[in-house]
């Protein structure tokens, strides 16, 4: 840990036209300080025969099939809730923070599919169902947390403004984790799409948070990323995602209304506070709050 944080310190006195291979041997350190987050077939899926090999990277793993071109097809889509499985569960005491992971993956995947899609309540029929299942998750430790954030936010600033996505490497102990099995069916139940997906957090990428799903929150986000992209695009979503986000998108970031009514099930984003929060390391229960029973009219 000692020589990860010279590394860093050494790294802001360089200047920028310098930095490329000195962000590249840092990106090649978040590998080796995030969480494990093995991928086991947990039967959730209709199939597994569909899926191809896995695939992984900065801690990240995936196995996924798709069908494009019955995809295109698609006009309508609706989301299940998503589900835990009883491992995943007991892993996490609070029914509160199981469901505030669950929530922020389908508001995710509800606001990126209404790029393309018409979302419909999860009761009306739909050309598409998506369901997703928590397979595994790794409890943050709060404690270290907590201590991470003060050495992270404090630090931060003392950086200069010119160094891109460098920060203050976060405590490479007791990190966080999440692993998911999702799959879109069409009317009949026919498998079109799906991912098995495992990442672990690591010490450069991820903040922070005082909350033992603290970790789990920030990947279900990027679990819904992942897969709406393959949704999208009836293709395998590259590693890196550098696409300019939607104006609904935008809005919906910032706590606006969203595209579609039935997205409203899953509440509205925290926004700037929300951001913010997370900056301080607090607890993503302060600012997410519970959304509000979706009436039909």
């Amino acid at each position: 840990m000692r020589s990860n944080l010279h590394f860093f310190r050494r790294l802001a006195d360089e200047p920028p036209r310098r930095l490329l291979p000195a962000l590249a041997i840092g990106m090649a350190l978040a590998a080796t300080g995030c969480t494990s987050m093995p991928m086991k077939e947990s039967g959730t899926l209709t199939s597994y025969s569909n899926l191809g090999p896995a695939k992984g990277k900065l801690g990240k793993k995936r196995r996924l099939y798709v069908d494009g071109r019955q995809l295109a097809q698609v006009k309508t889509v609706r989301i299940v809730p998503t589900s835990f499985t009883f491992i995943a569960a007991s892993k996490i005491k609070s029914e509160a923070d199981r469901s505030l992971v669950s929530n922020v993956l389908d508001r995710a995947l509800c606001i990126a599919l209404s790029d393309k899609y018409r979302m419909v309540p999860s009761d009306q029929p739909a050309d598409l169902t998506i369901r997703s299942v928590v397979t595994d998750i790794v409890p943050t430790n709060k404690t270290v947390a907590g201590a991470a954030t003060v050495v992270s936010v404090g630090g931060g600033f003392a950086l200069p403004d010119n160094v891109p996505l460098v920060g203050i490497p976060r405590i490479p102990f007791g990190l966080g984790g999440l692993a998911v099995e999702a799959e879109a069916v069409d009317r009949v139940s026919t498998q079109r799409a799906a991912m098995m997906w495992g990442r672990g957090a690591n010490f450069i990428q991820d903040k922070p948070r005082y909350s033992e799903v603290g970790d789990a929150y920030g990947q279900a986000t990027k679990f819904a990323s992942d897969f709406s992209r393959m949704l999208i695009t009836g293709k395998e979503p590259k590693m890196l995602n550098i696409s300019v986000p939607s104006r609904q998108r935008v809005q919906s970031w910032f706590g606006g209304k969203p595209k579609y009514p039935a997205c409203e099930t899953f509440g509205r984003a925290p926004g700037v506070l929300g951001a913010v929060a997370g900056k301080y390391g607090l607890p993503p229960q302060w600012t997410d709050k519970k959304p509000k029973p979706y009436v039909t009219r």
